[in-house]
């Protein structure tokens, strides 16, 4: 088979998406070697990293090509929305090609696979931007008439997807859960001034409104104003969006002491801290996934995250549960695992839950999705003026 593979968000500061994307081409071209995969660093018209060519890590595979190297946003962008079709010739001819970043190119010949993570821009669309909006709901929306299968990284997300868009036949969405893409046993690099105070509440993700930041923020310093020795609160995440006065908030709320915002911190940093934690915090109001909770897990941190969308799918009975939008319930979620016996509890639980997802299954579950969409008969409707003008013949 030869798969045709959207990489163009795995550069040095990568999200939840690019991790996706770059922890599963390693694990498909691991596990399929005799298949050729086309690797694309540019994909789409909804993302564009200007540095990619230095960013974007060459995977050192036999079975691996970089095809598509444009010199600029323009150049990409009119490749791959193109609305006669995608040259297919350029891009190595894939039997398959594989969005990840919601963008959702025309083709004649290859089928489509496209992944969906979430529908928080149509769910809770004030917790994002209008451009931002435009771009994820144009995509998805083109992906329900135009792509072969969809594979959804959760139980909630299929069902979200379907509700919005019920002309899509369900037979064709697969679901395929994320793994954890950082090894327990890898570098850790300690944060100098957190490895020499008590311990810390940790959140981690971008910072945006749909992780809760505020909320949190409010309930915590509710929490400090009811004990002794409150412990402090750790954000780590890159800026995203509508939180650009988080720091001025925090000020607001006195809590400059006690609440610590690192920004984008490397793999080593992130592995120290989820070991280091006295507990992860994760009260977000919307996830597809919540691949941070499961990467707390996997270094048996005591988890508190919300009883919503699909973050029960990834904690099931192995973390304390809140209600994100009362500040109330995370206030008292934050009292109770500062219990040392509840917190050693949930610590157990952790470990055994973290190995119910890998990488590897996940891989699997997607190239069966691969061979699915080659063997049923094309979803994709008729190119404008026919079938295309591009050729693999």
């Amino acid at each position: 088979m030869k798969i045709g593979f959207d990489v163009s968000q795995t550069g040095s500061i990568r999200t939840g998406c690019g991790f996706y994307a770059d922890s599963l081409a390693k694990n498909l071209i691991a596990q399929y070697q005799n298949d050729v995969f086309y690797l694309y660093k540019t994909f789409g018209t909804t993302y564009w990293d200007p540095g990619y060519r230095k960013n974007i890590a060459v995977m050192e595979f036999e079975n691996c090509k970089y095809p598509l190297t444009f010199k600029s946003k323009e150049d990409s962008f009119a490749f791959w929305g193109n609305s006669c079709g995608v040259d297919e010739s350029l891009a190595g001819c894939p039997d398959i090609i594989h969005a990840n970043n919601f963008s959702c190119p025309r083709l004649s010949q290859a089928r489509l696979v496209y992944t969906v993570y979430d529908l928080s821009f149509i769910d809770l669309p004030e917790c994002t931007t209008e451009e931002n909006r435009h771009l994820c709901f144009n995509g998805m929306l083109s992906a329900s008439v135009w792509a072969d299968v969809v594979v959804a990284i959760s139980h909630y997300s299929k069902k979200r997807f379907l509700e919005n868009f019920p002309h899509f036949p369900e037979e064709r969405v697969v679901v395929a859960h994320l793994g954890n893409r950082l090894s327990a046993d890898g570098v850790e690099e300690p944060v100098p001034f957190l490895a020499t105070r008590k311990p810390f509440f940790l959140s981690v993700g971008t910072l945006e409104p749909r992780k809760n930041l505020r909320r949190l923020l409010a309930a915590y310093k509710r929490y400090a104003e009811q004990q002794s020795l409150p412990k402090p609160l750790v954000l780590a995440g890159g800026n995203g969006w509508l939180e650009d006065d988080l720091a001025i908030y925090i000020a607001d709320l006195k809590l400059q002491n006690q609440v610590h915002i690192l920004g984008y911190v490397s793999d080593a940093k992130l592995r120290w801290l989820y070991r280091h934690c006295w507990a992860f915090v994760y009260p977000s109001l919307y996830e597809g996934f919540g691949l941070p909770v499961l990467e707390a897990m996997g270094f048996g941190a005591a988890v508190v995250t919300s009883n919503t969308t699909s973050l029960p799918e990834v904690g099931g009975d192995a973390v304390l549960y809140l209600n994100p939008t009362s500040e109330e319930s995370i206030s008292d979620a934050l009292a109770k695992i500062d219990e040392p016996s509840r917190r050693s509890a949930y610590q157990a639980k952790s470990l055994q839950q973290a190995r119910s997802f890998s990488w590897a299954s996940s891989a699997a579950a997607v190239y069966a999705a691969y061979e699915q969409a080659l063997q049923m008969p094309s979803h994709r409707r008729p190119l404008l003026g026919g079938e295309g003008i591009y050729s693999c013949q």
